[in-house]
């Protein structure tokens, strides 16, 4: 039996325009949750956006917005504010890699690819869970990556990223306790969304032996949010790999990282 918890409660999600973010609107309209959708590409938000209405009978919201940019971060939440719109639940699904060795990068990518994955997803953060704390209510929810637990040649910079949202996240969950408000962080391994168009890879076997459905990995990270778990590693063998870094050296770890994810 599906909970009311979340009906009536507004989430805010962003990378909200494809992949896991829609999967996550889904999630959340399916339970009664009315939406703030953002993303940088409009057309596609009110796509996304129309299905909810249309499939929920949820309140939905557009914003479209470029999140690697701080004064537009900052807008999204005065708007948010001068509407009076509380919101309740905050999904930071927003983020993309990049392929490459990091000496031969663009600095232009990397330097947003830290701004979206690192510095935005802190930014929302910080700005919406004072609120929640008041309200003695609140979830949040960050999207890591398997790319956390050790370091990831290749995809140095989007690794060591997600090491940063992974070590963030469990904190802040431990510093919320009694408080009504949670924080979790999802770890996903290889998904099925845009992010090797995006990373400019061709997928390697590894790739596309262990990649999983994007609904599904929305499924699970969305259960261990409601269980207010600190941590998840979505998807058996994900989680086992994720647990074995523990056992081996990080040079080791490097090593096999690398041989897993080039191509």
């Amino acid at each position: 039996m599906m909970s009311d918890e979340l009906k009536g409660r507004t989430a805010l999600v962003t990378g909200a325009s494809s992949g896991l973010g829609v999967d996550f609107a889904r999630e959340l309209a399916r339970r009664g949750s009315n939406l703030v959708l953002v993303a940088r590409r409009k057309d596609a938000l009110e796509g996304v956006a129309k299905e909810m209405r249309d499939s929920y009978g949820i309140e939905v919201r557009v914003r479209p917005a470029d999140l690697s940019d701080a004064p537009s971060r900052e807008r999204l939440y005065r708007e948010l504010e001068a509407e009076g719109s509380d919101v309740d639940i905050l999904l930071n699904n927003a983020g993309f890699g990049l392929f490459g060795k990091f000496a031969e990068s663009d600095w232009g990518r990397l330097n947003q690819l830290l701004q979206v994955d690192m510095v935005a997803l802190s930014h929302l953060t910080w700005l919406f869970t004072p609120a929640m704390i008041r309200r003695c209510w609140g979830r949040i929810l960050l999207i890591a990556s398997t790319g956390a637990f050790q370091p990831s040649p290749a995809y140095t910079a989007y690794g060591a990223a997600k090491s940063y949202v992974l070590s963030l996240g469990v904190a802040l969950n431990h510093e919320l306790r009694e408080t009504g408000v949670s924080c979790t962080v999802a770890c996903p391994g290889v998904t099925a969304t845009e992010f090797f168009q995006v990373a400019g890879q061709r997928q390697t076997l590894y790739q596309r032996m262990t990649i999983m459905p994007s609904a599904k990995v929305a499924e699970l990270a969305f259960k261990a949010l409601l269980a207010q778990r600190p941590l998840v590693v979505t998807g058996r063998l994900n989680a086992f790999m994720a647990w074995s870094t523990r056992f081996m050296p990080r040079t080791w770890s490097a090593a096999l990282a690398y041989r897993l994810m080039k191509n």
